[in-house]
């Protein structure tokens, strides 16, 4: 009897093996798997136009984000429940922010919390 094979192998054109899916426990366990049960911190990107804006511009990653989104501050705010003044405040390059407003400014803006932080 054989066992069950949770593998997929995906091959070129050629017919070489290319690819292998396995299963996303199984890679997370190869890997090493991150607290929150996502993906590893080490699979965390920034587009180069936000790193860009951030660390040449001086702006903040809030900031680098919203604009690289092409969102205004009032639709940020609308989408957090605060008002455009007080989100403006939460874009000052100098501003520290507990996790749980950078947790709403990231759902908010639909990035993870990790792309806003340093």
């Amino acid at each position: 009897m054989s066992a069950h094979i949770r593998h997929q192998i995906i091959a070129d054109k050629g017919g070489k093996p290319a690819f292998v899916v396995v299963p996303f426990d199984e890679y997370l366990a190869m890997v090493g798997e991150a607290s929150d049960g996502g993906l590893p911190d080490d699979d965390v990107t920034v587009p180069v136009e936000v790193a860009r804006a951030h660390l040449v511009d001086g702006v903040s990653l809030i900031r680098a984000w919203r604009e690289h989104l092409g969102l205004t501050q009032e639709e940020v705010s609308v989408r957090m429940g605060v008002s455009r003044s007080g989100y403006s405040q939460m874009e000052r390059p100098d501003q520290r922010h507990r996790r749980s407003t950078l947790q709403k400014i990231a759902s908010a803006l639909g990035v993870m919390v990790e792309q806003l932080t340093d």
